[in-house]
């Protein structure tokens, strides 16, 4: 363990304590959409577009960060960002209201992304790049059991009681801010180039991009057009029956297991490769989906969250890992972060598209598309050579 260092630990617990405070909210986020009056497809077009803020934002904040040298300030004002964001959901009922909040927080993630990854990939070594992003999200997603563990600890003494939820989650916010100031900027990053950032200054750099570089992302984005939010996940076993103590719980289920298993996947990324893993957790999310298009036992459906929690460790990490391996030092954050914007853009058309496949043709339907694309991306994956390091990167 003494490759995580006193940053790498700093970010995991700021980060945990943010996905307390919002995965409190996320699996009754649904739930509450709808009591206000949010259609399905309402849903759908708010999580996309916020997805969409969220990504724009990352790709200028990662230009942005990578131009000024600067980390540590965009990391502090995207955490601050989300956290005022929780009490703002319940305070504005109305739907405009709804999508400025939710914005908001999203606009807090595109912030602090590209930095805050750039810090990880700066305290890694090629070699050990699977297990400080693994360590990483394995820390950030424990905060995603203990948010919804208490969400439902506190709907079981006040059922419905939505509302109040949002405001006890901007407590856990609060405390990832005041961690933050313990974050410092290390000095070779504290030299300042004055150069000038446009706000799509960051879709530039896919031209100047190595080829490696643009192979993966054009692979991810592909998937990611019909990766939909895990709201139409949570959604399905609602609607398949279960009460919503058991949806929350289905859910702490699956981030208990992505928890547990980022760390061990990213130690043996590093051992096997970060393609090998990646692919297998790309099958395991094809059978996830098409498990879900049929399913409505309450047993399987625990079966289908602990596989869907092993695609998202062997993934979410080993992705941004991948990503920065290939791409030079001083351009980790732009490149994380134009991913990340064009990644988003393809979130919103994906919830967008399954809203509407759902609404027009049923559940079935918008599951077996997603689990069906997903294998014609594990083939283009099979044709991509194993990532190697780029000679510039210094980490």
């Amino acid at each position: 363990m003494k490759y995580i260092t006193k940053t790498v630990w700093i970010l995991s617990i700021v980060s945990l304590l943010t996905d307390t405070a919002s995965e409190m909210l996320y699996p009754i986020m649904p739930i509450y959409l709808k009591t206000i009056g949010f259609s399905i497809v309402l849903i759908g077009i708010l999580e996309g577009v916020a997805e969409a803020t969220a990504g724009l934002s990352k790709g200028y904040f990662g230009k942005l960060s990578d131009n000024s040298r600067k980390r540590v300030p965009f990391v502090q004002l995207g955490y601050a960002f989300s956290a005022i964001s929780k009490p703002m959901m319940a305070v504005f009922v109305f739907p405009l209201w709804i999508f400025f909040a939710r914005t908001i927080d999203r606009f807090g993630k595109g912030i602090r992304t590209g930095a805050r990854d750039a810090i990880l990939s700066d305290e890694a070594t090629p070699e050990t790049k699977g297990k400080i992003f693994g360590f990483h999200r394995s820390m950030d997603t424990f905060g995603a059991v203990l948010g919804p563990a208490l969400a439902l600890t506190y709907l079981y003494f006040y059922p419905e009681d939505y509302k109040t939820l949002f405001f006890i989650a901007f407590i856990p916010g609060l405390l990832a801010v005041l961690a933050s100031f313990y974050l410092k900027d290390k000095k070779a990053v504290q030299e300042k180039i004055k150069v000038s950032t446009p706000f799509f200054s960051f879709l530039k750099y896919w031209k100047v991009s190595p080829p490696a570089y643009r192979k993966l992302v054009v692979g991810l984005l592909l998937f990611t057009l019909f990766n939909s939010s895990d709201v139409f996940l949570i959604l399905k076993a609602k609607q398949s029956g279960l009460e919503d103590t058991m949806v929350i719980g289905i859910y702490i289920f699956y981030n208990l297991v992505y928890a547990l298993f980022a760390f061990p996947v990213g130690i043996l990324a590093d051992k096997i490769g970060l393609k090998t893993i990646f692919i297998i957790g790309l099958g395991f999310f094809a059978v996830v989906y098409f498990g879900m298009a049929v399913n409505t036992n309450l047993y399987l459906f625990f079966g289908l969250f602990f596989l869907y929690g092993v695609y998202a460790a062997a993934t979410e990490g080993i992705s941004k890992a991948w990503i920065s391996n290939i791409t030079d030092k001083k351009d980790t954050a732009t490149a994380i972060g134009t991913f990340s914007g064009l990644q988003s853009i393809c979130t919103m058309l994906a919830s967008s598209l399954t809203g509407l496949i759902w609404f027009n043709f049923g559940a079935t339907a918008a599951f077996l598309t997603t689990g069906t694309v997903t294998l014609l991306v594990i083939i283009y994956f099979f044709t991509i050579p194993k990532p190697t390091t780029f000679s510039n990167n210094t980490n």
